[in-house]
């Protein structure tokens, strides 16, 4: 790392060694619009670097125990919580998050996600069959599959790298890791605290830049075996299409158009609590974020009125002031994406009843250039408007009326995703049938994002393939041979 111009110049992290790269791209502080770091605009050369050094770490590191395994991974959570504070700043100010989302989820998650899986490798357990007819008892070991390559999205940085780096290297591979290079930062301090946990040289590799660079590179190199992926559905189809020739092992966690379904019996308060916060929590930008809403005709106006009075309490301004409740998007680029969504729903006749051209956002003078919009709620919009249909991935919601329980089901499932979804009724039986009916690969009844890591995580249809968690990503990051024994 350097600075250059007053900017702070990252490296990539390439067996053991930061390792400077000849070309950079320019990273923005989305609350200010200003370019404030430079990332490696890494391609193939930098990648086959990384992986070569991932191969050449790779028989050691899965030669050792799960528990050696497990004592370095406790180590690099503890580094990560004693620099809680600087982790959580830097990630705010990378992606337009608020200080209060980083110190209290991004981080803290970051660092559970290697205790949880430093003890979720201890705890599994293979399976035996006898055949005593044939005098024959068959049993299964698994293996680690190699190098890994790890591709994370920009919305929760450090969070869903790091829920992709743990269980990979917990259950023995070396890895190569591609953050966005929108959020590069916090990916790069974390290099910083490898070699001190304990991790040898090339287990874990960084390297930074591009989609179609860098990832490209990594996707379709035929020494990689195993790619695992969280990001858009597009970007998911052309991963397949390179790493075909290869076969590789493919864990696709991709985008979603998330429906909340409130029946009549409610509870209103609460409901309208959560999902507010289920709605609008870092920006709109968590892919498990409801964006449609769809209420009981009866309650309608009441659950409408109720819900853009606590949408407009949602406070949206400069991240680094901890009263906030929003910060800013990640790139003008995607503002200016999000906003079209608004414009298009004016546009086919729907009713914006607050946020985007509609309330006055007042920014300090040092942050007016920066990527931000308020939470937005729109009614009157149709089931087959994209505005419904395609992800937005931002602080818009859309709230529409219903008078069945089987309209809604099927109107649930009327999109291409299928990621996740919420109940909200007080009847047992209700929750439970409509929640066996979903297409969506998790399904909250009057809660959300209450998550259990040892349970599966992923979706159906455009929304993945594969699941994350305990046992699934334990499955995923191994490879399981069957053992005959005669006697």
């Amino acid at each position: 790392m350097s600075e250059k111009h007053g900017k702070l110049v990252l490296d990539n992290y390439i067996g053991g060694e930061f390792v400077p790269c000849a070309k950079h791209i320019d990273s923005y502080d989305p609350s200010t619009g200003e370019v404030y770091c430079k990332v490696p605009d890494s391609g193939p050369e930098e990648v086959a670097a990384a992986v070569n050094a991932a191969k050449e770490a790779f028989p050691g590191w899965a030669a050792t125990s799960p528990a050696e395994r497990a004592q370095v991974l406790n180590n690099l959570a503890s580094l990560l919580e004693a620099h809680q504070e600087e982790f959580a700043q830097a990630e705010s100010k990378d992606q337009g998050k608020t200080i209060s989302f980083a110190r209290n989820v991004d981080i803290p998650r970051a660092a559970y996600n290697f205790r949880f899986f430093a003890s979720s490798v201890l705890h599994h357990t293979t399976e035996c069959s006898q055949m005593d007819n044939l005098d024959c008892v068959n049993y299964t070991v698994r293996s680690p599959v190699g190098v890994a390559g790890l591709i994370s999205p920009w919305n929760l940085p450090l969070y869903l790298l790091t829920w992709k780096i743990a269980p990979a290297v917990a259950t023995g591979n070396t890895v190569v890791a591609k953050p966005s290079e929108m959020t590069s930062v916090t990916a790069w301090m974390m290099c910083q605290l490898l070699e001190k946990a304990g991790f040898p040289a090339g287990v874990v590799n960084v390297v930074f830049g591009t989609g179609p660079q860098a990832g490209d590179a990594l996707v379709s190199h035929p020494d990689v075996p195993l790619i695992s992926f969280t990001g858009s559905t597009a970007t998911a189809r052309a991963i397949m299409e390179r790493s075909a020739p290869y076969c590789k092992k493919l864990s696709l966690e991709l985008g979603g158009k998330n429906p909340a379904i409130v029946f009549a019996d409610a509870d209103l308060e609460q409901c309208i609590s959560t999902t507010v916060r289920s709605s609008f929590s870092n920006q709109g930008e968590i892919c498990l974020c409801t964006s449609r809403i769809f209420v009981e005709r009866t309650i309608y106006p009441q659950f409408l009125t109720k819900f853009v009075e606590a949408a407009r309490q949602w406070k949206t301004g400069v991240p680094s002031e901890a009263a906030n409740n929003n910060g800013a998007l990640v790139s003008i680029q995607h503002l200016e994406k999000v906003r079209s969504y608004v414009a298009l729903a004016r546009a086919e006749g729907a009713q914006v009843h607050c946020g985007e051209g509609v309330d006055k956002l007042t920014l300090p003078p040092q942050n007016v250039g920066g990527y931000y919009m308020l939470p937005t709620v729109i009614s009157g919009i149709t089931d087959s408007s994209p505005v419904m249909q395609e992800e937005i991935f931002g602080p818009v919601t859309c709230v529409t009326p219903f008078d069945l329980e089987e309209e809604v089901i099927g109107r649930s499932n009327g999109v291409r995703y299928g990621l996740a979804a919420t109940v909200w009724s007080r009847d047992v039986g209700r929750v439970h049938r409509v929640a066996r009916q979903l297409q969506a690969g998790l399904v909250w009844t009057n809660c959300w994002l209450v998550r259990d890591l040892n349970l599966p995580f992923g979706g159906m249809k455009c929304s993945g393939i594969g699941r994350e968690g305990g046992r699934d990503s334990y499955h995923f990051f191994t490879e399981v041979k069957t053992i005959t024994i005669k006697h």
